[in-house]
């Protein structure tokens, strides 16, 4: 067997990563995985802690809000999953759970009245930023308890989010960076230190669960034992354990989802902790490619609007990039005069004004929060900062007079809050990606611009020249 190399000190090389690990399992899993998925009878139901989750489905609604009605309405239809857009990410913890708790009871109610069984995914993001165990021990609480294990599955391999050995990694091109050593750990809410997702767990349960308590479904495991063995190792997880999932490629997901699959026909009980890469595949979902412009179906002559309010550095990175590009029209929003209730209403006046002049001349308008990052004392004080900046973003989008050619929202809280209280979102439709990892969604009836393209782009995913590229593609279009 080949020797894995020692890897030292961070970055790595994607390859040396990869380098002695067993090839992955020989067998093209698709059609066993369609049966299986169709022999579990169950809709996937994703509690989605902002609306980036959908970057790796297509043809699925995803919904603001659930009452026990819409659940029903949902379960008896043929499509294989919905959304259920949570944004809990921007919340507390004592409202993240109060959500997850809600949409848990709804969820049984609703299941309860049609006959339909479901799977819940609890989707966060690939770089370990959310409410962990706090979301899932809620859910687990509404759903009726009695699962034997959460799932932990955060390998998003679009997106280079890879686990290996039970660390987990940010990938580019060419080199790797283990999780916790990326900028996404230093968030000022949900900030940790491990890149082992057992020592994670210990720190994220403040040691309720220790590292040495939490199971493991390894590569190894994964390429040579193939979904039997993952299958046979599942089954001995029990008292709602917390289990990682190593993956590498999409072969690897496959293989960990069959085998789940054979565990619950077997009569085990899991819920799913996740990124976005495992969805599609526990839903039967078949691959497609990416939109091209003209399935956007754009109309009109003004321009478009691209709504920046995430801090991540590659989001910074990429306005950057998107300002060089000749003819794009910045309006920068103050951030310190929409947290002074002093200057707030002027500040949204001012900023709406600008973009609706510009949006009717066919200019394509970028408007971003103000660069410098502003935090509290704790990653309470955080939350509600960045809660207080994103209502004025919404209040913006409320006052812009002018239907854009087509909207971009840039971060996942900002995508959120743009969509269900900016336009009045209920459903939508997600068409597919425009990028890897990056959703198009059709809006509803409901909505103020009703049909128009809503492209939602996550803060951390893209590399410098993504999101001018996107923007430029359309234009072009």
């Amino acid at each position: 067997m080949t020797t894995r190399p020692s890897l030292k000190s961070p970055p790595f090389l994607l390859a040396d990563l990869l380098a002695g690990l067993p090839p992955e399992w020989p067998v093209d899993l698709t059609e066993d995985l369609r049966a299986a998925v169709l022999r579990s009878g169950g809709k996937v139901v994703v509690l989605d802690d902002d609306p980036t989750g959908t970057q790796t489905v297509h043809g699925v609604p995803v919904l603001t809000e659930w009452p026990v009605e819409a659940l029903c309405d949902e379960l008896a239809n043929d499509l294989p999953a919905v959304y259920l857009l949570t944004n809990s990410r921007s919340l507390p913890l004592a409202e993240a759970q109060a959500l997850n708790a809600d949409a848990g009871r709804n969820l049984r109610r609703a299941s309860e009245r049609t006959g339909r069984r479901f799977a819940v995914v609890s989707r966060s993001d690939s770089t370990l930023r959310g409410h962990f165990p706090g979301e899932t021990d809620a859910l687990a609480a509404a759903l009726g308890g009695g699962f034997d294990a959460v799932l932990l599955i955060p390998a998003f391999i679009a997106g280079g989010r890879l686990t290996v050995d039970n660390v987990h990694y940010v990938a580019d091109a060419e080199r790797v960076v283990p999780a916790g050593d990326t900028e996404f750990a230093r968030d000022a809410s949900f900030g940790y230190r491990a890149s082992d997702l057992r020592q994670w767990v210990e720190e994220k349960t403040a040691g309720t669960v220790r590292a040495d308590q939490v199971g493991a479904i390894s590569l190894s495991t994964i390429r040579i034992g193939g979904p039997e063995q993952v299958a046979r190792e599942l089954l001995t997880l029990k008292g709602g354990a917390v289990c990682v999932v190593n993956a590498a490629s999409e072969s690897d997901l496959a293989v960990a989802v069959l085998g789940i699959l054979t565990a619950e026909r077997q009569g085990r009980r899991f819920l799913y902790r996740t990124a976005a890469s495992f969805v599609p595949l526990r839903a039967g979902l078949a691959p497609r490619g990416l939109l091209a412009a003209d399935a956007l179906g754009l109309s009109g002559a003004a321009g478009a609007l691209i709504v920046v309010g995430s801090y991540v550095p590659q989001s910074s990175r990429q306005v950057c990039a998107l300002l060089e590009v000749p003819g794009i029209i910045s309006v920068e929003v103050n951030v310190a005069a929409l947290l002074d209730e002093r200057g707030r209403a002027g500040e949204i006046d001012r900023v709406a004004g600008h973009v609706t002049a510009h949006l009717r001349r066919g200019m394509d308008v970028v408007m971003y929060t103000s660069r410098l990052l502003v935090t509290g004392v704790d990653s309470t004080a955080s939350l509600a900062i960045g809660r207080r900046i994103s209502d004025g973003l919404v209040a913006i989008v409320r006052s812009i007079a002018e239907p854009p050619r087509y909207i971009l929202a840039k971060g996942g809280i900002t995508a959120s809050d743009t969509a269900t209280r900016g336009l009045g979102v209920r459903r939508a439709m997600v068409m597919g990606q425009i990028r890897a990892g990056v959703p198009v969604w059709q809006l509803g009836a409901e909505t103020r611009f009703p049909g128009l393209a809503y492209i939602v782009f996550p803060g951390n995913v893209g590399e410098r020249d993504t999101l001018a590229g996107i923007v430029s593609e359309l234009r072009a279009g």
